[in-house]
């Protein structure tokens, strides 16, 4: 039977208990938390709202085996777990009665990084997370921080260490949210505090403004000494508003303490305007004008202007109908679907009677833990957590907290007002509107003024004509991905004024643009297959009819719009299945959280971001992160966007990112060559495309594409230089990139890439070269293999017969008709090529006489000429013309009479 290590605190555990199960189990890899019987009340409200966040288990869920060793933390008591016998060994991370002695065999924990009489037992193991540099999610560091802050009084304690600050501190930068730390913290009163706390409270006025719930106490306590900012968290505790003022009379002074839970409701700006001071939400103020029921009025006046609508369920949950199961599905089915479309519950619709009634939900864990029983074939709800909870989209999330605390659901569906599912919130969702008041987060970005600056007035407005149009259909639309991360970088100008932009529509594409081109002209091109649908706005046959599109000299050609849809992989590297889905499933289907992001465009909402991924946190670190383990597997091509990205940014691969993107190099051989080609000549087009390809080949994925493929110094510095050349103003370079012919640098980029792979053997034939028969040299493998472009294939068969020739270029005695002859059957694109990566002095002067001067030498003598001297037309003329362009290059002869008389000569042999 196997052997475990199990992590054990005592019972009627407090916060410090969890947090140091959780913080043992990040230190110790393979042992398992295992959670008391008895648990605090708030403890418990935590733990129901984001348990499966973290890997505790419950006593009962203890896999068989043995316990060979258990840790426990935070105390040195403990219920046995199943497992458990005479030869567990323990070990003790505890830091009350650090001078007891400990039962025999039992030994304390070594690694503490000093003496273990600290304000909180998660301070011993917050400090070793630190000197192992872990990362910590939000989740995991704010559990940890209400481990510190609930036993040490908020770190005011008198058994608190600096220890424990400096813990609490780093838990702050690792993400740990306050506002969280003070929903589940609970402070003592004072008697005073007491007395004054309960006539406040009877006294306690109740109001809704702007649909936040608001609480003013009021009351006269000349004598009271006391602190009343503590009054304040009690009122809030017990009636739980968005808001609360405390105003009391103090005889030579009124005082005002404010908290609110949101930025909706601006203490602080209250606080200022009666002469006071804080912030969003904790202010306060001493008024010595006016008595208390003036100051209350006062209160309200400003609250009214100060105050803003909430935020709803509406804001942060996943829109569109979820996948439903019925009662009488089978489980495997069930659990089939939750790994297809990666949701961790789904409602359970029994629609018997003709109408839809939820009776329950199932969970991934409820569906796996049948499974693990072999009941996978028994019904949905025999396994399923019955009952018919759901939400109203306006609902606040205050009201969808306690819905979850009470339910113990951590997916709620959204009903309209006929009891219609149309979307679900959960418990993912709270997590990320938590990360919005992370530190990362705390300043906002102003999207409505970037994206006013970066747009011009024609493409504001259509965007704002689009919100609109969908907004009266009962839809929603947004513009995601790459366009809103380079606006929030600051680089969506260089975009050269084009409307390039993905706009994602929760609800039917189609017919909203069609409604659109209704209202205001252009031509609709649908694809009913994809859901998608381009409104053409540059047609002549099928004008725009809006006065102020007409006008407008900056409309773009067309917008794309494409429905909101999710997709899943049936093999590795494979395209994958498209269905329907919410904006949020839309951009999880996205490669990394950095393209992730979403500006709402409907006017209730309009310039909100959208982040449930944590892309901005990324976007700031410069971090490029996958969204899940398997996306390097589902699709290898993002290995090359991964580099792109990182080079182009100037990012850095995340580390968990990058060990994915190392394991999946090999699936880099299953992508087509299509694909493979296609990222590559993306990555060609970066300003500076030779550091992600040196990147490409320090991963070893150049090798996986081409075994022969390399990078090294050298190559580096021929795409700078032939950057440079690109803008240089000789013959060459003219003739290379601007003259009627020129090639892209792109194509050249490729030719840099190949030409060491080119044979230097065997030329092409006249037949390839002239393109009237296909290539069939040895290069065809390497062409293949990247299939490329029509275009870039004729330009490696011009490259491959320079190479060929290039020793008869490099010979002092070759003729300089000999290498006209050569040049000619090669483009002025390839010439520049030969001349950045041969070190040559005669080539590189042979080449330059060519453009210059050998290029433009021509008989005067034509073919007209030599029939009047008598000469019947045929093959032969192009082999005299050829010969006296050989003589003039040569020297043979001069310009003039020269010709002609040896042309006569010709003529006569």
């Amino acid at each position: 039977m196997p052997n475990y290590t199990v992590i054990l605190t005592h019972e009627h555990a407090d916060f410090d208990a969890l947090a140091s199960l959780l913080g043992a189990a990040l230190l110790f890899p393979g042992a398992i938390p295992v959670l008391p019987r008895t648990i605090n009340r708030n403890g418990r409200a935590f733990l129901s709202l984001y348990k499966n966040q973290f890997p505790f288990i419950e006593p009962k869920e203890m896999p068989r085996g043995e316990v060979d060793l258990a840790i426990l933390v935070d105390t040195r008591s403990f219920n046995s777990v199943k497992g458990m016998d005479k030869q567990t060994q323990f070990r003790v991370i505890d830091h009350h009665s650090v001078d007891d002695p400990l039962p025999d065999g039992w030994r304390c924990w070594e690694d503490a990084l000093g003496p273990m009489n600290v304000g909180a037992n998660t301070t011993l193991l917050v400090e070793k997370l630190m000197v192992q540099h872990q990362d910590l999610n939000p989740i995991e560091a704010t559990l940890l921080a209400l481990g510190i802050y609930e036993d040490t009084g908020s770190l005011i304690y008198k058994s608190t260490t600096h220890r424990d600050l400096r813990g609490a501190a780093w838990l702050l930068e690792q993400g740990a949210n306050l506002e969280v730390l003070n929903r589940f913290m609970n402070y003592p009163l004072s008697e005073d505090q007491l007395t004054l706390s309960q006539r406040l409270a009877d006294a306690s006025e109740h109001l809704e403004i702007a649909g936040q719930s608001i609480v003013i106490a009021a009351a006269h306590a000349p004598d009271f000494k006391d602190e009343l900012s503590a009054l304040a968290h009690k009122l809030r505790e017990i009636y739980d508003p968005d808001g609360i003022f405390v105003i009391v009379d103090l005889g030579d002074r009124i005082q005002v303490v404010a908290r609110s839970t949101t930025d909706a409701v601006n203490v602080g700006k209250v606080a200022e305007e009666l002469g006071g001071g804080g912030h969003n939400r904790a202010a306060a103020a001493l008024v010595r004008e006016g008595d208390l029921d003036e100051v209350r009025q006062r209160v309200v006046s400003l609250l009214r202007k100060y105050t803003h609508p909430a935020t709803t369920v509406r804001q942060i949950m996943s829109r569109g109908r979820p996948q439903l199961l019925t009662p009488d599905m089978a489980v495997d089915e069930a659990a089939q679907r939750m790994r297809r479309w990666g949701h961790e519950g789904f409602p359970v619709v029994d629609e018997e009677s003709g109408k839809e009634e939820l009776v329950g939900i199932l969970t991934r864990r409820e569906a796996d833990r049948a499974i693990d029983h072999k009941l996978g074939s028994r019904p949905v709800h025999k396994v399923m957590s019955a009952g018919n909870i759901t939400i109203r989209p306006d609902a606040s999330i205050d009201e969808l907290h306690r819905l979850m605390i009470e339910s113990g659901w951590g997916q709620i569906p959204v009903v309209d007002d006929a009891g219609k599912i149309i979307g679900i919130v959960t418990r993912t969702d709270l997590i990320k509107l938590w990360a919005e008041v992370g530190p990362i987060s705390e300043q906002l970005p102003d999207v409505t003024r970037q994206l006013s600056e970066t747009l011009s007035a024609t493409q504001y407005q259509l965007l704002q004509m689009a919100g609109e149009t969908a907004s009266d259909m009962g839809y929603s639309v947004y513009v995601v991905g790459g366009f809103v991360r380079d606006l929030l970088l600051d680089r969506a100008k260089e975009r050269n004024g084009v409307l390039d932009m993905d706009i994602v529509v929760e609800g039917d594409a189609i017919a909203l643009i069609e409604t659109m081109r209704q209202q205001y002209g252009g031509r609709v091109v649908p694809h009913h297959r994809f859901g998608t649908a381009k409104w053409i706005l540059d047609d002549p046959d099928a004008p725009v009819h809006a006065d102020f599109l007409q006008k407008a000299t900056d409309l773009p050609a067309h917008l794309d719009f494409v429905t909101a849809r999710t997709e899943f992989y049936t093999e590795p590297t494979v395209l994958p299945t498209v269905a329907q889905g919410s904006i949020k499933l839309d951009l999880h289907r996205r490669d990394f959280t950095i393209n992730t992001l979403a500006i709402v465009l409907t006017p209730d909402r309009w310039g909100d971001l959208l982040d449930f991924y944590g892309g901005l946190s990324d976007l700031r670190r410069g971090l490029i992160r996958v969204l899940h383990s398997l996306s390097f597997v589902d699709d290898a091509t993002r290995i090359l966007r991964a580099v792109r990205y990182e080079q182009r940014f100037g990012f850095t691969i995340e580390p968990r990112s990058m060990e994915l993107l190392r394991d999946a190099v090999e699936l880099i051989d299953r992508v087509s060559p299509a694909r493979i080609r296609h990222e590559l000549e993306r990555m060609l087009q970066e300003e500076e495309p030779e550091k992600a390809m040196r990147r490409l080949h320090d991963l070893g994925v150049l090798r996986t594409i081409q075994p022969q493929w390399g990078v090294d110094e050298t190559l580096n510095a021929q795409f700078a230089a032939l950057r440079a050349r690109s803008q240089a103003d000789d013959p060459l370079a003219r003739a290379a990139f601007h003259a009627e012919g020129g090639e892209p640098i792109v194509r050249l980029y490729w030719g840099l890439l190949v030409y060491p792979l080119l044979p230097a053997t065997q030329p092409p034939t006249n037949e390839e070269l002239d393109e009237s028969q296909p290539p069939g040299g040895p290069d065809d493998e390497i062409i293949g293999r990247l299939m490329l472009r029509g275009a870039t294939q004729r330009f490696m068969r011009k490259l491959r017969h320079l190479k060929a020739h290039l020793p008869e270029l490099r010979d002092p005695s070759t003729r300089p008709s000999r290498i006209v002859v050569i040049l000619d059957r090669a483009t002025p694109a390839a010439l520049l090529l030969i001349s950045l990566v041969e070190d040559d002095p005669l080539l590189h002067e042979r080449l330059r006489r060519y453009i210059e001067t050998w290029q433009q030498i021509r008989p005067s003598l034509d073919g007209h000429a030599l029939r009047r001297l008598g000469l019947r037309p045929g093959p032969v003329y192009g082999e005299i013309l050829s010969r006296l362009r050989a003589a003039l290059l040569d020297g043979e002869i001069q310009p003039g009479e020269e010709e002609r008389e040896l042309v006569e000569r010709l003529m006569g042999s």
